[in-house]
């Protein structure tokens, strides 16, 4: 079974809001089994609604769309609907009762463009939207188009469920109401599903995507038509994710990895897709160990990381932000001559910088970041792009420099820099294990 996703609005196409709603739904369809063939974003525009949506249905059983169905003017997904389904709309009283009571404590909110809220396409199911006034639209087995076929009962159906784009709202929508109805239509046999979706993922760090496809390339030539293998790097990670779309078992997918493992043995970090902050904090976890954090450079971004973890409390104990020179010296407890004589961006200052919050701190690790993120202040010695890095741990402390490169931004050094300070201390543990 084939989805394709249509968000809808200008902000997306002119940069001024980033689509985030798409691979979230990605993620929800392909854990249902449901393999997404496109995603395609369109004006507030009649023409270019009605073309992307004769467009995707011609490829798929199921199309999700977002935004344009709020009350003002510039939304016109509603009517589009209307138009393309041939029905007209008509006043829900469900939905009126709820946004009557989602606005009760603003009656200023409850006015006549709110009215039209509850103006509904007559033949649309309509599931509710809890937390919002734009109701969540189904329509089932009518499609329009020389190409499509209006298919009888008895039949596989095609749908379209249409969502609100407030993040917030679509994901309430997805979770409550759309995947159940899904999987409820699945499960009555009105659509079919060709066969599982298996993807495995595994993550690598420290080596260049086109050397690494030339280490694997005997064993990527070798796999069977059913798998398809993909290179996805960013930020210096590098994930590889096998996949097979309804072909293979789990069994020959995990029998291809085992044949995989000891090509990249050197650069494997993790065996799952997970962000490295959650690697790192599932760790810590296990080991009931703690950490914490001495930033110049990434400006609290490794702090940012690990707090974001839901139980990050059990191992995540806190950060000091270290930017200018004294209080590295009056927190940290850094040297003044270390300062004075290696400079803030240094092996010595960093060791000590990592060394000091990990007593400050009383944890078992401890990372330190200071470097030049540019675009200014590089020297002929420490170019743009220098980083160093300390990890303080029971062992000991150790410390490394890293080039980032002068051409790229003052944001993807300082990215660069947190993953390879958390990447560096995952490796780390897990050759404790």
């Amino acid at each position: 079974m084939r989805a394709e996703i249509i968000t809808i609005g200008d902000e997306l196409l002119i940069g001024q809001v980033v689509d985030t709603n798409s691979a979230w739904m990605a993620q929800r369809l392909n854990e249902a089994g449901i393999e997404l063939y496109q995603i395609t974003s369109v004006h507030d525009d009649r023409e270019h609604i009605l073309k992307a949506l004769d467009e995707a249905f011609s490829r798929a059983d199921i199309v999700l769309t977002t935004g344009g169905l709020g009350p003002t003017k510039d939304d016109i997904t509603k009517h589009v609907m209307c138009e393309y389904f041939g029905t007209t709309l008509v006043e829900d009283s469900r939905v009126r009762e709820h946004i009557h009571e989602l606005y009760k404590e603003r009656p200023d909110v409850l006015n006549r463009l709110t009215a039209t809220q509850w103006l509904v396409p007559e033949s649309a199911t309509i599931l509710p939207n809890r937390v919002g006034s734009a109701p969540i639209m189904v329509f089932e087995n009518e499609v329009r188009g020389e190409r499509l076929e209006v298919r009888g009962e008895g039949q596989n159906s095609k749908f379209l469920f249409a969502m609100p784009g407030v993040p917030y709202e679509m994901k309430i929508a997805m979770t409550e109401q759309v995947m159940p109805y899904i999987r409820l239509k699945v499960k009555g046999e009105r659509l079919e599903v060709s066969g599982e979706i298996i993807h495995r993922t595994m993550m690598l760090y420290g080596i260049a995507e086109s050397t690494l496809a030339i280490r694997i390339e005997e064993w990527e030539n070798a796999l069977p038509q059913s798998m398809h293998l993909a290179y996805l790097p960013k930020d210096g990670i590098i994930r590889l994710r096998l996949s097979s779309y309804g072909e293979a078992s789990n069994e020959e997918i995990e029998q291809q990895l085992a044949n995989l493992k000891p090509l990249i043995a050197d650069y494997l970090i993790a065996t799952e897709d997970l962000p490295l902050e959650t690697i790192l904090g599932n760790q810590l976890k296990a080991r009931h160990q703690t950490i914490a954090t001495a930033e110049s450079c990434t400006g609290g971004r490794l702090a940012a990381a690990l707090n974001a973890q839901s139980g990050a409390s059990a191992y995540y104990m806190g950060s000091v932000v270290a930017y200018d020179n004294t209080i590295k010296e009056q927190v940290l407890g850094v040297k003044h001559d270390t300062l004075e004589k290696y400079g803030a961006v240094s092996e010595q200052t960093v060791r000590e910088m990592a060394e000091g919050v990990r007593a400050l701190m009383n944890t078992d690790y401890a990372i330190a970041t200071s470097g030049i993120a540019g675009p200014t202040g590089g020297t002929p010695d420490k170019p743009v792009g220098t980083v160093w890095i300390a990890w303080a741990t029971p062992d000991g402390t150790t410390a490394e420099c890293y080039q980032f490169g002068v051409a790229r931004e003052r944001e993807q050094i300082t990215q660069r820099a947190v993953t390879a300070a958390l990447v560096e201390l995952i490796k780390s543990l897990n050759t404790k294990q």
